[in-house]
């Protein structure tokens, strides 16, 4: 990523919390070298501001420069693996004793039919719930229904929250069509409130929003604001100890293009066999290996997929993988989720991988098996874990979305407190009586993959991390131009959420 993008992303973070920076202080962070984590200094200035009973409206160059010593280097850091180095390995998460919480899993709540009145209620559950969310806001008060807009003086402003039905661009403005419980109705954001049009364009169908317009005639409504439902600012939960996670996603075995040399390097850093006194000391720390789906090719899931698989039997892919996480060290617990390739069902929300493919996988060695998408804490540290099926639509028909950054779309699922809000397109979705797809508890660390390319940033207090890929590009990826970034490990300190990444690929 250029320093320019990295600069603007750093800046955005500090609008959205709601604080601004001097000319000295713009300086500063332009000349830091490319070494150093822009967003990672950003969020724990954030952090750290947020703390204080009075807050600064500015933040200047003294406060960059002290919060910049203070960082440790390995937060922030990719760092290589050095095999050449030989020290003593004693992992300090050995001695730990596991502390996971599961508070949702949508494994045994999955009961769809299929029938229409399950897709009618899905729909207004989900509506339902996220606006009880926006409810909660200051901003959101004296909001009306659709109906009562109607019943409104012409020339008088009104509020309603509503879900986003049909999005037609024209020559002066986007019309939307959108509806709640009761009645819908086509409201007109014009080209000329930039403001309000940039959001607008943002907007993805069936995402629910509040809409705050101008009532100009008995039957038009002017949009004057759009609010997303969001995430509020938050003051991220800590582990009380210096425990690890591991996240990864998207191991494909079976394919020919997995990265099976790099993941021993992998396994064998875990056990201490490699590394440098430092690395060693990252790879003690480790507690837990979270897994984000795909953890195996399967069979028909892409055009040609059968060209590029060594196993062509979805029961041996998974015999192949128990094997392989049979060697991570017992210690360390493995929570995995189903991702479009495993053997499970397409349609989100997914349940835990099937015993009746991934027997070998269960006895292999002790393991997490979840939904898609679950939610659980390690030491007191929220996860929202989810496969990332859904940044396909987003990044496809949001404006300014790129496959490059792939935390930037799962930054736009938070703003919009859903996974997967646009229903009907690539991403499958089963009409369950109930939306579990809504994030209705806001987490600390936000993890994805699927895309295969590795990044994170920080949105609002919340790690988001997309975990990239075991996988070497595909025929398919090439045609599509999807350019991957596998073999990068993203090690996150609970104890602060800073973020080591460590290269395998390389």
């Amino acid at each position: 990523m250029e320093q320019s993008e990295e600069l603007r992303k750093a800046i955005s973070l500090l609008i959205d919390a709601g604080y601004q920076i001097d000319k000295e202080a713009f300086e500063y962070l332009k000349n830091l070298p490319q070494s150093l984590d822009l967003n990672s200094l950003i969020a724990t200035i954030i952090e750290e501001l947020n703390k204080l009973q009075v807050k600064p409206l500015f933040i200047n160059r003294k406060l960059l420069e002290k919060t910049a010593e203070e960082l440790q280097v390995f937060q922030k850091s990719e760092v290589f693996l050095d095999e050449t180095v030989k020290t003593r390995f004693k992992p300090y998460a050995k001695e730990v004793e596991p502390d996971i919480k599961v508070l949702k899993d949508p494994t045994n709540e999955i009961n769809a039919t299929g029938s229409l009145e399950d897709f009618i209620s899905y729909f207004q559950d989900r509506f339902k719930k996220i606006r009880r969310i926006m409810n909660g806001r200051l901003d959101v008060r004296d909001v009306a229904t659709i109906s009562e807009a109607f019943k409104a003086p012409n020339g008088s402003e009104v509020k309603f929250i509503c879900m986003i039905r049909e999005k037609r661009e024209s020559k002066t403005g986007i019309f939307l069509q959108v509806e709640d419980m009761e009645a819908t109705a086509t409201v007109f954001v014009p080209y000329e409130n930039h403001e309000v049009l940039s959001k607008a364009q943002r907007l993805v169908l069936d995402l629910v929003v509040c809409i705050s317009a101008k009532k100009v005639k008995d039957d038009f409504l002017m949009v004057k604001e759009i609010l997303f439902p969001d995430v509020p600012i938050k003051k991220t939960k800590r582990a009380p100890i210096p425990v690890y996670a591991a996240l990864l996603s998207d191991l494909h075995i079976g394919s020919r293009m997995f990265m099976k040399q790099p993941f021993k390097h992998f396994l064998q850093w875990l056990k201490g066999e490699t590394g440098d006194t430092h690395l060693k000391q990252i790879a003690g720390h480790i507690k837990y290996l979270v897994i984000a789906g795909d953890i195996v090719d399967g069979v028909g899931i892409y055009p040609q997929q059968i060209k590029e698989l060594q196993i062509k039997d979805v029961y041996k892919q998974y015999e192949v993988a128990a094997k392989i996480l049979q060697e991570v060290p017992e210690y360390i617990e493995v929570i995995i989720i189903p991702g479009n390739h495993d053997a499970c069902r397409r349609a989100l929300p997914q349940p835990a991988i099937s015993r009746e493919y991934a027997e070998p996988l269960y006895e292999a060695r002790k393991i997490y098996s979840l939904g898609n998408p679950s939610i659980f804490t390690l030491h007191g540290v929220t996860m929202l874990l989810s496969h990332g099926r859904s940044l396909d639509d987003v990044i496809s028909s949001v404006p300014g979305m790129s496959f490059q950054a792939p935390d930037e779309a799962m930054k736009l699922l938070l703003q919009c407190r859903h996974l997967a809000p646009t229903y009907g397109s690539r991403t499958l979705i089963a009409s369950e009586r109930t939306d579990h797809l809504v994030i209705e508890t806001v987490p600390d660390i936000f993890q994805a993959g699927h895309v295969h390319v590795m990044s994170y940033s920080y949105y609002r207090g919340i790690l988001v991390v997309n975990s990239g890929a075991w996988q070497t590009q595909t025929e398919y990826q090439k045609e599509m131009g999807h350019a991957p970034n596998p073999g990068i490990i993203p090690v996150v300190n609970l104890q602060d959420l800073g973020v080591t990444l460590i290269n395998f690929g390389s």
